[in-house]
């Protein structure tokens, strides 16, 4: 028996970055006796962000009350990021972006195949390299770097396409009560919410087996 996991997410959020690599460490954990098919859902932590974005500083000391408040947790996600392999460099990210756009690229790259790659991209660009992933620049690179061909890319970055994709997406969020990200559905039964431990999503898989 096949397991599905839809993960409710934004590329602008550490723990999913950190939740991805513990699902794959789970799914990596079955070595092969089950096949896991993963899709993302989109979630806008900021709906109301600017088109253009604003500056990190600005946004994280808004949110957090101050900036040393905002490093000091950056600090305790990066250590965690480290222990599951991903370094997170968020002295580089100078702006923190409105992602629609990218939450479109991820739609549109699951109807090409290669949506884990555009999102691990996604994630590695704007966590690790300190890219602006709000920019269509940074999106057209990520979808190349990730097999998906540049004009079928701009074509759709310049239409309307997967905008009702989005808030279909915001409407399951709300069936499903998500009030944070990362959030897991498996197999349309069982809900994890937070980055949680492999064995976690282990036991998940155990349980919709049985």
């Amino acid at each position: 028996m096949n397991v599905t996991v839809d993960v409710i997410s934004d590329v602008i959020c550490p723990w999913c970055y950190i939740g991805k690599r513990r699902l794959e460490k789970a799914i990596a954990a079955l070595d092969g006796q089950r096949e896991v098919l993963v899709r993302w859902h989109p979630f806008q932590l900021n709906p109301t962000m600017p088109q253009e974005g604003i500056p990190r500083k600005e946004y994280r000391s808004r949110k957090f009350g101050s900036w040393e408040r905002s490093m000091d947790l950056d600090a305790q996600v990066s250590a965690v990021g480290e222990s599951e392999g991903i370094h997170f460099a968020f002295d580089k990210t100078e702006r923190t972006p409105n992602t629609v756009d990218a939450h479109r690229l991820i739609w549109f790259a699951d109807q090409h195949g290669c949506q884990d790659a555009v999102v691990e991209g996604l994630f590695r660009a704007y966590f690790s390299e300190g890219r602006d992933i709000g920019g269509q620049q940074t999106l057209r690179e990520v979808a190349a770097e990730a097999g998906l061909d540049r004009q079928l890319v701009d074509d759709m970055l310049h239409s309307d396409a997967g905008l009702d994709v989005i808030a279909q997406a915001g409407e399951r969020a709300q069936q499903h009560q998500v009030t944070g990200v990362p959030f897991f559905i498996v197999q349309n039964k069982i809900a994890l919410s937070g980055a949680q431990a492999p064995k976690t999503f282990l036991d998940a898989f155990g349980q919709v087996r049985a």
